[in-house]
């Protein structure tokens, strides 16, 4: 059953105040549209400074002006928040779910920056929302949500929570939504303000409420391997066990009676994406277990 929230009235209170400094739908869940028009663009930089390998960057994001992207992500996210708390699917901040995710983004968060210099700014938040949907995003400027039903449905450890929120974060610091813009509209780019708040399940009809067109941006799969990759990178070295990426995948695929769930069509096949991480541990787990452990351990919700 999925929880109804009872929200207090600090509902978009910044999560990681300590982190200020690193951002994704778990894959139909490109909730932001950027509302600018824009032309000339700027060459992108190669990121040849970042001193994790797998953080390069394509340079037709270049072509879309981040601060506008960020902004109008912010704006949207707020949107989504208040819409959530009008329908109680907005949990508080001693929700124990909650306290979970930002404990695991605070270890996290840290190494952001050493992938992408505009994470030092970036304003991190945490939020869950009380639908049974099996989804998570975070969203340009590291606005990152969860959905209860991720969390309950596939009783998700803290390591698969941190596999699956490297992940969205990845997306985020390889700023993969500016280079699909920048593909799709080359220097002439106008999208519309909204929240397109896909794949919400029970408060799925938030969208259907908004007065704004919705853009929904899809990734490709070369995308989301890139961030499968980091994302084992960064919960690795927060001291989490890559190899919960293994499990998690074979959850997913396994949900929803045998068919995988709408937001993995556009990743790798589930042995392709098996293969790769088996491929990459080498490489991978010598940063987890050189890395500090989390002084705590937490539990997925209880079974209904």
């Amino acid at each position: 059953m999925t929880p109804s929230f009872v929200t207090d009235a600090e509902i978009a209170e910044p999560a990681l105040a300590h982190a200020r400094g690193c951002g994704c739908a778990l894959h139909r869940r490109r909730l932001f549209t950027a509302l600018l028009a824009t032309g000339a663009a700027a060459a992108w930089p190669t990121n040849a400074s970042a001193q994790i390998p797998e953080c390069k960057r394509s340079m037709v994001a270049g072509l879309v002006p981040a601060d506008q992207v960020e902004a109008a992500a912010a704006q949207q996210y707020r949107q989504m928040l208040r819409q959530a708390a009008d329908q109680r699917a907005l949990a508080p901040k001693d929700h124990a779910q909650l306290v979970r995710l930002r404990a695991i983004a605070q270890r996290m968060i840290p190494f952001a920056p050493e992938c992408n210099e505009r994470a030092r700014q970036w304003r991190w938040e945490v939020n869950l929302i009380g639908s049974q949907q099996i989804n998570a995003f975070c969203m340009p400027g590291g606005l990152i949500a969860f959905f209860y039903g991720i969390l309950a449905r596939l009783q998700l450890s803290d390591d698969e929570v941190a596999v699956i929120m490297g992940h969205e974060m990845a997306h985020a610091l390889l700023e993969h939504a500016r280079e699909q813009m920048g593909k799709t509209t080359g220097t002439s780019l106008l999208l519309r303000g909204g929240a397109a708040l896909l794949g919400l399940g029970s408060i799925g009809d938030l969208a259907a409420q908004g007065a704004t067109q919705f853009l929904s941006l899809k990734f490709s799969r070369d995308d989301e391997s890139e961030a499968d990759n980091l994302g084992s990178v960064l919960a690795a070295r927060a001291g989490y066990d890559p190899r919960a990426g293994i499990t998690l995948w074979q959850k997913m695929m396994g949900a929803g009676g045998g068919a995988p769930p709408e937001f993995l069509s556009t990743h790798p096949s589930s042995e392709r994406r098996i293969a790769d991480m088996e491929e990459r541990m080498p490489k991978v787990l010598p940063l987890f277990e050189a890395a500090a452990r989390p002084p705590r351990r937490f539990g997925p919700p209880a079974k209904s």
